[in-house]
């Protein structure tokens, strides 16, 4: 009997004029109020659905309030007074992201890139059979205490040196490696000449004319060391060409399997930790296939006395098409290669003797990354010192160097006079000193920082170009014998004569730049 009291009385509560409330309440003081007998209201309309659910609450004469249902706020939801805003609401957001997205990807481009390890400070350029020999035979290399040695002058962690041998990485350096031109003595040029298999054709070979002692070459293309390049090989009866010493032929870039011999070659370094390489003289790696005769300078001139390498337009045998297509094919290794977080693998090229324009070509194309950055030895170039013409060579660099590229700068290199045997004693610290003042890396020579010059020498006994070795004598490290550079009885070039004051021990006593 109770429960059937209370059922009743849940149903009474719920009933007010005939009115049904479905679990929410209306306005209340309309509720509460009695309808005007004589209004319109006689025959009031529930403003609800009814249990069945078969009518739909009139929006018009209802306020929102807390808890509708959602078909109550579905109805209150299309009218405009609350659409409108909420549409405002919600494109603003829309905008907002996409004024934050742009400001982003802005901020992204226009802002500075962090430096990578080869541009945050200095490079030190070494030749290693010149900088400290360890084994005692008077050939400099990069064995135990050499190591220390190179760590102790590269304070800037970053060493380019032009050969290394295998299996000697140095712990603790970024290594950058010159890739330099093979001799005769390999075992490629061993193969070619007794026409092995495909190194056959791995050098540039043509027929040419050899009797008693004479040899009439094919062309009139001359070494840039002088007189003619092609030299007559009586093992394959025929000539090769060589761009510099006889005892330097030039490898036949145009054979793919040359380039992928090259390729391995790099990758073999690269997989040891070498952290990039410098390419040399990349202009002369192909040359034209016709083999037609150079131009002269001067065209009055009888060509039989044209021996030097200045006296021709060197169309054929210098910077031609395709030598950049291979150059990109280098970059390529190195982007596999610099995947590694934090491994980016640096490259260089060196262009010497070239004019502005092509030289900023070795950085690339917009969309086809070729170097890092072409080694800038235009200062090396100053055998007169003044404002106007270092001023020349740093705006030349700046002003030509595409949007977005890293400048370099070079006082000295194994190819070029050094620094104080071209200006003078005097200049060398000024000449250090704007080296590191300028934007960009700066490339320290060995022995450009102490103020070492050529050596004087005329009977050097190598079969290399004389002029080629003066810079490249031993480091001077101290007063002792051999300047601290070899324990041996005689050294493969000899010491400066002014290694007594002219040495490291002496420079970091007197403070100087290093």
């Amino acid at each position: 009997m109770a429960e059937d009291k209370g059922k009743r009385d849940s149903l009474q509560m719920n009933r007010k004029g005939c009115q049904i409330n479905n679990g929410f309440v209306q306005n209340e003081d309309n509720l509460e109020q009695d309808p005007d007998p004589g209004s319109s209201q006689d025959n009031p309309q529930p403003s609800t659905a009814g249990i069945d659910g078969s009518r739909e609450p009139n929006v018009q004469r209802i306020q929102p309030y807390a808890g509708m249902p959602k078909e109550v706020l579905f109805q209150f939801s299309g009218q405009a007074r609350y659409r409108l805003p909420r549409e405002i609401l919600f494109w603003l957001t829309i905008a907002s992201v996409l004024v934050l997205i742009g400001a982003t990807v802005a901020l992204t481009v226009i802002s500075p890139k962090c430096l990578d390890w080869w541009q945050e400070g200095p490079m030190y350029q070494i030749y290693p059979r010149s900088f400290r020999d360890s084994d005692k035979d008077g050939n400099g290399d990069l064995k135990g205490e050499c190591l220390e040695r190179v760590q102790e002058r590269a304070r800037m962690r970053l060493v380019y040196c032009s050969l290394i041998p295998q299996n000697q990485i140095m712990p603790g350096l970024f290594l950058v490696i010159a890739f330099c031109p093979l001799d005769d003595k390999h075992i490629w040029f061993q193969l070619s000449r007794t026409r092995v298999g495909k190194y056959t054709d791995y050098y540039i070979w043509h027929d040419c004319t050899h009797e008693d002692g004479t040899t009439i070459p094919p062309n009139n293309w001359l070494s840039v060391y002088g007189n003619s390049s092609w030299h007559f090989d009586e093992v394959r009866n025929q000539c090769y060409f060589h761009q510099f010493k006889k005892e330097q032929p030039d490898l036949n870039f145009r054979n793919p399997d040359v380039q992928e011999e090259i390729k391995e070659i790099i990758q073999f370094w690269l997989a040891k930790g070498v952290d990039g390489f410098s390419f040399d003289a990349v202009k002369f790696l192909l040359e034209a296939t016709h083999l037609r005769d150079e131009i002269q300078i001067n065209k009055t001139q009888n060509p039989d006395t044209v021996t030097h390498y200045s006296e021709l337009y060197h169309d054929f045998t210098t910077t031609q098409v395709g030598m950049h297509n291979i150059v990109q094919g280098f970059r390529q290794i190195m982007d596999q290669y610099s995947r590694e977080p934090g491994r980016y693998r640096f490259m260089g090229t060196e262009a010497y003797a070239e004019s502005i324009d092509r030289t900023m070509l070795y950085y690339g194309l917009p969309f086809i990354q070729e170097a890092d950055f072409p080694f800038n030895n235009y200062l090396t170039m100053l055998d007169t010192l003044s404002g106007n013409s270092v001023y020349e060579v740093i705006t030349s660099w700046m002003e030509n160097m595409p949007e977005g590229k890293w400048p370099n700068w070079m006082i000295g290199g194994p190819d070029s006079s050094r620094l104080t045997s071209r200006l003078g004693n005097a200049y060398v610290n000024m000449m250090n000193m704007l080296l590191f003042t300028l934007p960009g890396t700066p490339i320290t020579y060995y022995g450009e920082e102490i103020g070492m010059g050529d050596i004087l020498a005329s009977n050097l006994n190598e079969s290399y170009d004389i002029n080629t070795l003066l810079s490249k004598s031993p480091m001077q490290w101290d007063n002792s014998s051999n300047a601290g550079f070899s324990e041996a009885n005689h050294t493969w070039l000899p010491i400066s004569s002014d290694y007594h004051t002219v040495n490291v021990e002496v420079s970091i006593t007197e403070h100087f730049i290093f």
